[in-house]
């Protein structure tokens, strides 16, 4: 396997169009895994807090609408 720095060096030698792409690649997948992330905390109650503190807001007047 390659090291971090293996990699690193290879990367900037990289056409500025492969560059690109492989910029895409790692954007994609970190928003695929903060997907997977989100869906897992979600089915696992982490996130109720967050409802119920809007409900909250929104029975005390505070929540507005956008």
């Amino acid at each position: 396997m390659l090291t971090a720095e293996e990699i690193k060096k290879s990367i900037i030698q990289l056409p500025e169009k492969e560059y690109r792409k492989l910029r895409k690649w790692f954007s994609e997948r970190d928003w695929e895994e903060w997907d997977k992330k989100i869906a897992q905390d979600t089915q696992a109650g982490r996130l109720d807090f967050l409802a119920e503190e809007a409900a909250r807001e929104k029975k005390s007047g505070m929540l507005r609408n956008l």
